[in-house]
């Protein structure tokens, strides 16, 4: 009888023992957290209705899985109708396959298909509002198939939102909106899949206007702010400088993002453990086989090619690059003295935006590249795990972000690069912050108004979007902090 992929039990790759210790660990304190919160009394008693975004056997398959979660929880009330709920739970499931493993070492007649995939979710009430979202990713060490290990995340991670309650969006947030013009927006492909989601949900707005948005990158996005094209410009530069012509712009940090190492390698290789000082290196040209001993040194259970490494960058000024670099130059003494946070490449071959640069490795054997975790995710790239200041191989994640931002010292206009390299044990090596920058001085009160009106939104109800898509919200602090700058700036 045939079964749904990603539903059948996937066995994972041969590893260490220990390594599957630490799985089993993993998977037995996420189900205690589970069981620790059915115990507790909820903040918010509310019926909760699970919706399937798309009718896809592997959806259809989460929900029921997430379900099954949920009524064990004890820690909510499930509804089966929609319209008597108080609020919606709306999940997708994406689920492809990777390529097929040998069960056997020895013979090649036993072989088990391996999968990724994703899972997001989305709670909101009856008039559409965001409470709380999640995007999930597979655990790189899983007993449990794809689709388990989805719905255990999920559900944990809802359960523990419901526990801690769902702030609602100050009434100044909603109520403040007013009707305003047009607005121009373009720069940074970083976060653009977040923004073309919060523009058209802020249209939809009582009063909310309409937001056009052009990624054309972080540069020239703050050029055409300089040039008096744009209202407002997206960045991943925390620059209070509008270009050349000395323009005073106004930071406000919108959300967290991770750039990623992705990767194209034959063979199924799907996992590969990376240090800072091999990416410097293999971006420098140090490097240029995949089987370099250096690369082997952390992939000592990975078959890698006798191949030449294809380096792949971006050719348009790009903020993804700036914290790219940046980042090199941080762990690299030779990459700092010799490139820096430039565009200048020792070697390697272009692509223009994130998304030319996901489709350049996505259709080339042997490459590797950089862009947000949002599009790895959508193109189904496999992404590298960076080796952190503590020593662990972290795979960004939601979870690994937002460790990154804990405890981050936030100020002034180099803020962003305070990510970078935390010393923090979970958190992903490569965060950053990104941007939104306007004109301290806007000549068009009513241009104004309507910015004010969608920054303020942003920072409230915008923020519980975020997450489905990959992105982190910003810590609690920060937003207080940029309410009060935008206070000022109205």
């Amino acid at each position: 009888m045939p079964t749904t992929p990603g539903t059948s039990p996937i066995r994972p790759l041969k590893r260490e023992i220990w390594l599957s210790l630490c799985a089993l660990l993993l998977l037995l304190s996420s189900l205690s957290s589970a069981s620790a919160l059915a115990s507790q009394p909820t903040q918010n008693n509310r019926s909760v209705f699970v919706a399937a975004l798309d009718s896809t056997n592997s959806t259809n398959a989460l929900r029921k899985a997430l379900i099954e979660r949920l009524k064990k929880s004890g820690g909510i009330t499930l509804t089966s109708d929609e319209k008597t709920a108080d609020t919606i739970l709306r999940i997708q499931s994406v689920i492809w396959s990777t390529g097929t493993v040998s069960l056997n070492p020895r013979s090649n007649s036993s072989r088990a298909t391996n999968y990724e995939g994703y899972a997001t979710a989305e709670l909101s009430d009856h008039s559409d509002q965001a409470l709380w979202s999640y995007l999930a990713t597979p655990g790189r060490y899983r007993f449990a198939n794809i689709t388990d290990d989805l719905a255990n995340q999920l559900s944990t991670r809802f359960l523990d939102a419901v526990r801690s309650g769902f702030a609602p969006a100050p009434a100044s947030a909603i109520g403040a909106i007013s009707p305003g013009p047009a607005l121009r927006v373009g720069g940074a492909t970083f976060p653009a899949p977040l923004y073309l989601r919060w523009f058209e949900s802020f249209k939809q707005e009582p009063g909310g206007s309409l937001i056009a948005y052009n990624p054309v990158g972080s540069v020239a996005g703050i050029d055409q702010l300089a040039a008096g094209k744009l209202d407002m410009a997206a960045s991943d530069i925390p620059s209070t400088d509008a270009a050349a012509s000395g323009k005073q712009t106004i930071v406000f940090p919108s959300v967290i993002g991770a750039v990623v190492p992705i990767f194209s390698l034959p063979g199924g290789v799907r996992d590969l453990d990376l240090t800072p000082q091999l990416l410097a290196d293999i971006y420098s040209g140090k490097i240029r086989k995949w089987n370099d001993p250096r690369i082997r040194q952390s992939n000592k259970s990975v078959v890698l090619p006798d191949a030449e490494i294809v380096v792949v960058h971006r050719s348009d000024g790009s903020g993804t690059t700036f914290v790219w670099t940046s980042f090199l130059a941080e762990v690299s003494p030779d990459w700092k003295s010799r490139v820096g946070a430039t565009t200048e490449w020792p070697i390697g071959v272009a692509a223009t935006g994130s998304q030319g640069e996901a489709d350049r490795v996505a259709t080339t054997s042997d490459s590797i590249g950089y862009v947000e975790l949002t599009y790895a995710i959508q193109h189904h790239l496999n992404y590298a795990s960076v080796r952190n200041p503590s020593g662990r191989f972290i795979k960004a994640d939601l979870p690994s972000l937002t460790a990154a931002a804990a405890k981050a010292h936030i100020e002034g206009a180099d803020k962003g690069l305070t990510l970078l390299n935390t010393p923090i044990a979970n958190a992903y090596p490569i965060a950053t912050f990104t941007y939104f920058l306007v004109p301290k001085n806007t000549a068009n009160p009513q241009a104004r108004a309507a910015l004010s009106a969608f920054l303020r939104w942003m920072l409230t109800i915008g923020q519980k979007q975020c997450s489905s898509l990959g992105y982190a919200p910003l810590p609690r602090d920060l937003i207080s902090e940029e309410l009060q700058t935008l206070n000022a700036w109205k």
